[in-house]
C-alpha cells in the first residue's frame, strides 16, 4: 500500500502566517528584530514579509517603528464570525426543509433591524421571490412578525414608527393596531397567509438565546393550501428552534 500523498504547502505562506501570529500576540506593537526572532524567520526575510503585509492592509507600522497587525484582519475576521454564523445554522435549516418539504428561513434581530440570515431551498422547495426588501417588509413575513411579536410594547412601538406598514398584498395588514393584536394572539407559531406575496404561506416560530430573550426566527414557507399541515407540525418548527439556539450558542 503506497504512503499517503503529503500536501504541496507554500514556504512563504507559512513564514507569513507564522509572521503575522507573532504581531498579533503583541497588542502594544513589537519591532521587527523582536518578530523575526519570534517566527524564526531570518530579519531581511521579516521585513521584506512586513513591507508586503503592510502593503495589503494586514499589517501597521507605528511612528515608534512598532509594527501591529492592519485594519484588514479586522475585516476579515467580521467576514469569519458570519461564516461561523452561518455554518451553525445552515445544518438546521437544511434538516428542517427536507423533513417539511418547505424552504427554510433565519432571521435575527440585529442592529435594531430584523435581517434574513440564510435559507435553506431546493429546486423542489423554492424560496419565496423577496421582490420587498424583507427589512422594510416585517409586519408582512412571518419571521419579521415573529420577532415583533417578542418586542414589548415599546419596543414595537419604536420599530414600527421606522418602518411604514406598506400596502404590498390585499391580505397584508397595514393598520398598527390590528397589526399588534395579531402579535399578541400568536401563540408563538406566527402566520404570513399571503400577505407578504401572492401565492405563498410562512410559518415562524422564535429563536431565543440562553436567557430567554428573543435571537431572530426560524420560518418555512409553502403554498396556502399547505400551511394547515405546517401548523399540524409545529412541534418540528420548536424542536429545530431549539436546536438552532444550542448551535448558536456553541458556535457564540
Amino acid at each position: 500500500m503506497s504512503e499517503p500523498r503529503k500536501p504541496t504547502l507554500i514556504a512563504s505562506v507559512q513564514r507569513a502566517l507564522r509572521l503575522m501570529e507573532a504581531v498579533a500576540s503583541h497588542p502594544s506593537g513589537a519591532p521587527a528584530k523582536l518578530l523575526a526572532r519570534e517566527a524564526r524567520l531570518p530579519l531581511a526575510t521579516t521585513y521584506h514579509l512586513l513591507r508586503t503585509l503592510a502593503h495589503e492592509g494586514y499589517a501597521t507600522r507605528l511612528p515608534d517603528g512598532a509594527w501591529v497587525l492592519g485594519d484588514r484582519v479586522e475585516t476579515l475576521h467580521g467576514r469569519s464570525r458570519a461564516q461561523r454564523l452561518l455554518a451553525a445554522v445552515r445544518p438546521a435549516l437544511i434538516a428542517l426543509r427536507d423533513e417539511l418539504g418547505a424552504a427554510a428561513y433565519f432571521s435575527m434581530h440585529m442592529d435594531d433591524e430584523i435581517r434574513l440570515i440564510d435559507v435553506a431551498d431546493s429546486p423542489r422547495t423554492p424560496r419565496v421571490d423577496l421582490w420587498v426588501g424583507f427589512e422594510d417588509a416585517a409586519h408582512a413575513t412571518a419571521l419579521g412578525k415573529c420577532v415583533l411579536s417578542q418586542f414589548d410594547d415599546d419596543r414595537r412601538r419604536d420599530y414600527l414608527s421606522r418602518h411604514p406598514l406598506a400596502d404590498l398584498t390585499p391580505h397584508t395588514i397595514t393598520e398598527p393596531g390590528r397589526l399588534i393584536r395579531s402579535l399578541d394572539s400568536s401563540g408563538g407559531l406566527v402566520l404570513d397567509r399571503e400577505e407578504y406575496a401572492l401565492g405563498t404561506g410562512c410559518a415562524a416560530v422564535p429563536v431565543m438565546d440562553a436567557s430567554g430573550a428573543v435571537l431572530g426566527a426560524l420560518a418555512v414557507s409553502c403554498r396556502p393550501g399547505r400551511l394547515p399541515r405546517i401548523e399540524r407540525s409545529a412541534h418540528r418548527l420548536r424542536a429545530s428552534a431549539e436546536s438552532l439556539q444550542r448551535a448558536l450558542t456553541l458556535s457564540g
